[in-house]
């Protein structure tokens, strides 16, 4: 097996949540955007088996070194496994980057049929993975979303303490796990971020679905970074191209979200009646998977601090493995609601409650739903914790992206 770094700082977040699958016949599926950190969730998992197993058989795929570059189909990805398995026992397979292998699924079913094999790999692009897997893996394979780092995280990676200071530069810089190797200076960090954005736009967007208008798909990031937490649609974005001159579809507007998306670069948020049962077919708001590669995009800018914290508490509730919708009631608006397992929050984001009147509408709004689901509003106040407003918790939000789950 070809040897690789083992240096890494644990995401239990995420192994905790693989390890009962070790051994098992399910193929895991790792995702995410580029440069989150899958590698080394690979690499931590090799790790675990090994703490397992004495001496368990690796074989270890990566679509990114020049070494691989010959595995180009599903056929030279069988053949390379089957001229490297060297005992009769079980072997680990981890394939890195598994969507740059043509037909990559039918090499994994083969290798599930034959029994003995037990097959970790991961992906940048959504519509490959789920769409292929689903196909011809049905049942047989479990899929795990990493993320950039959460708070939490990024308070350990980088070893600095929860503070104004440390929640400023998670905000600023965001979260993806390279930056530890990196002096936490705006040219350095956003020079390098650039660098992924790039990678991320012409890689697993131009390259992979063939876009030819890329200028447009760079004006198109610019609006929706610069939009983060508004309503949006395919139809005002339209609108607002042609009040430019750029005479561009809605149905081209949607098209190039969706790669956006597919590539876990940004997410995509549905509205909803506050009951819950009804979706609103049109109107719905993006956020970004790091805030700093948005960053990279905009630039930093303190005025935009409420699109900022919006995104922020996003993030974490994705990470905490929330399903997440807009709320809609009449004229108002509940920033998230929150669903998992079974359990339903509610959140509101603001950035200070400054006077009466911004109190009753963040709270107001939260104190129109009838029902008993914990509701916070979350801001920058200081020493709010444990206050609340007629039942509803009050919470700062570096307490709230560090202690709910």
């Amino acid at each position: 097996m070809i040897k690789y770094k083992q240096k890494y700082i644990k995401r239990p977040i995420y192994l905790d949540s693989i390890k009962p699958y070790i051994d098992k016949d399910i193929i895991k599926v790792l995702v995410g955007q580029r440069r989150v950190g899958k590698s080394y969730m690979l690499f931590q998992i090799m790790d675990e088996i090994k703490s397992i197993h004495k001496n368990p058989e690796i074989i270890y795929i990566n679509k990114e070194f020049h070494e691989f570059e010959s595995i180009i189909t599903h056929n030279d990805l069988l053949d390379y496994i089957t001229s490297h398995e060297k005992t009769k026992g079980t072997k680990y397979i981890f394939i890195d980057e598994v969507q740059d292998i043509t037909h990559f699924e039918k090499a994994l079913r083969n290798l599930q049929a034959k029994g003995g094999y037990d097959i970790y790999c991961t992906g940048s692009n959504a519509k490959l993975l789920s769409g292929e897997l689903a196909t011809f893996l049905s049942g047989r394979y479990i899929e795990t979303k990493i993320y950039s780092l959460c708070y939490s995280e990024f308070l350990e990676f980088h070893k600095l303490q929860g503070n104004k200071d440390s929640l400023t530069k998670f905000f600023k810089y965001g979260g993806l796990p390279y930056l530890i190797n990196l002096e936490l200076q705006d040219h350095i960090i956003y020079d390098y971020l650039k660098n992924i954005y790039a990678a991320i736009l012409f890689k697993d967007i131009v390259k992979r679905h063939n876009v030819r208008n890329i200028s447009f798909l760079e004006n198109l990031v610019k609006y929706v970074a610069d939009n983060v937490g508004s309503l949006v649609s395919s139809k005002k974005i339209s609108d607002f191209l042609k009040s430019q001159q750029i005479q561009i579809s809605p149905q081209l507007v949607l098209d190039y979200l969706s790669y956006l998306e597919l590539a876990f670069f940004i997410f995509k948020v549905l509205r909803t009646d506050i009951r819950g049962k009804k979706i609103f077919e049109i109107g719905e708001k993006y956020y970004f998977e790091d805030l700093g590669l948005r960053h990279s995009i905009t630039g930093y800018k303190t005025t935009d601090i409420n699109k900022i914290l919006e995104n922020a508490v996003y993030q974490h509730l994705k990470i905490s493995g929330y399903n997440i919708k807009i709320g809609k009631s009449g004229d108002k608006e509940i920033d998230f609601i929150c669903e998992k397992s079974g359990k339903k929050i509610y959140v509101q984001v603001a950035y200070i409650l400054q006077d009466e009147k911004t109190i009753k509408r963040e709270f107001g709004n939260l104190l129109e739903i009838k029902d008993n689901y914990p509701k916070y509003v979350v801001s920058m106040d200081e020493l709010v914790q444990g206050s609340n407003y007629e039942g509803i918790e009050h919470m700062n939000i570096q307490d709230f992206i560090l202690k709910l789950r």
